[in-house]
């Protein structure tokens, strides 16, 4: 992949990626990259769209906490009037901080270069591999062998825990974790890589989402004899039905280096759009995803750096079109960079067509790629 194509994005997102937790908790995301000592990549965080809620009251993380437990009355009249009181009077799960621009950022197109084939085996209901070769024409070419292990605790339709998500390359670099959900509100996760048989980075967080509130904690490359490390808090809380409000506290330490980063962050959420807010040090980032309709979404992103001294704007949109079975993405930024991408099923072969290019009128760079996923 030709890094010069790439989108120009600024330091703005740094606010929130130089906070370790930038990703997705999704399954089939797959495993993440960590970053620099500034940053933690989120493992959970890859492209995959977040699992949806439950669809009741239920004891995963993303569904709706039940309500208070209602005292006894004598009144049958009374008994019903006041669950609904208590409804009405009960602030929804802002959900993770991490998460607060996603709704936007999976609107722009992902960047693709040479060819990429994906085979998904499902072995049982709990167990799946896959098999990635990528053809590269700008960089290495490579083989990725993934393994999914989902284990028998079920939470709802979409989630079952523990979970064990492993990648490795023909390098033999390592990526790999492990998500668990201890209590009903509280889901731990653990994650390491390796690079050629030598062990680089892990990290370990744990979150706890209330009836309106989620906080998490996340330790990184902790070295107790060196004394170095990254340790990362998040809190989000739900002032209104509408509105959330949080904050970031980035703690990093190494030998001859030390210091913290705090930023915060508000989002705002209507029936058919969501506008979110991160200011910290290092910047500032804005999102606004709007739904148009079923088939239409678009959304805006601004991110400007101090360090840098450098904004950028950018624009994308989704059409889904299911009767079609197509899905196209694209964007724009004020860098000149253009970038599509068209995804196409053809069932009833359980087959999944690919394509995407960017253009940097700029630097007169072009790059396309062409992916098969079967399974």
């Amino acid at each position: 992949m030709d890094p010069t194509v790439q989108p120009n994005r600024g330091e703005g997102r740094a606010a929130t990626a130089a906070t370790g937790i930038n990703q997705r908790r999704s399954v089939a995301a797959g495993p993440s990259t960590f970053r620099a000592p500034f940053t933690m990549g989120n493992v959970l965080a890859a492209n995959a769209p977040a699992a949806p809620p439950a669809p009741g009251p239920g004891p995963g993380l993303l569904s709706v906490p039940p309500g208070f437990t209602m005292p006894p009355v004598s009144g049958v009249g009374l008994a019903q009037e006041k669950p609904d009181e208590s409804k009405e009077d009960r602030l929804p799960n802002p959900g993770t901080f991490e998460e607060c621009h996603r709704k936007c950022k999976e609107l722009f197109p992902v960047q693709m270069e040479g060819v990429k084939l994906i085979v998904n085996k499902g072995l049982s209901n709990h167990f799946q591999v896959n098999h990635t070769i990528a053809l590269s024409t700008v960089g290495d070419s490579n083989y990725h062998f993934g393994v999914t292990y989902v284990g028998t605790k079920q939470l709802s339709p979409t989630e079952a825990f523990p979970v064990l998500v492993g990648d490795m390359d023909n390098s033999g670099s390592l990526n790999a974790q492990i998500i668990h959900q201890l209590t009903r509100c509280i889901r731990s996760k653990i994650a390491f890589q390796t690079q050629q048989s030598k062990f680089v980075n892990w990290q370990v967080d744990a979150e706890y989402r209330g009836q309106d509130f989620t906080g998490a904690v996340t330790l990184g490359n902790p070295d107790v004899l060196v004394g170095s490390g990254i340790v990362v808090a998040h809190y989000l809380q739900s002032i209104t039905p509408n509105l959330a409000l949080g904050g970031e506290l980035v703690y990093h330490r190494r030998p001859g280096e030390e210091g913290t980063v705090m930023s915060l962050a508000g989002k705002y959420t209507a029936p058919n759009w969501i506008a979110t807010l991160t200011l910290g040090q290092a910047g500032v980032h804005a999102t606004y995803y709007h739904k148009a309709n079923e088939q239409l979404q678009v959304g805006v992103e601004f991110e400007g750096s101090t360090r840098m001294q450098d904004t950028s704007v950018s624009f994308g949109y989704q059409l889904d079109l299911p009767k079609a079975n197509l899905l196209f993405k694209g964007s724009v930024d004020s860098n000149w960079v253009v970038g599509a991408s068209l995804e196409k099923k053809l069932p009833p072969l359980p087959l999944t067509l690919a394509m995407g290019a960017f253009l940097n009128h700029k630097k007169n760079k072009f790059q396309c790629g062409f992916g098969l996923t079967i399974g």
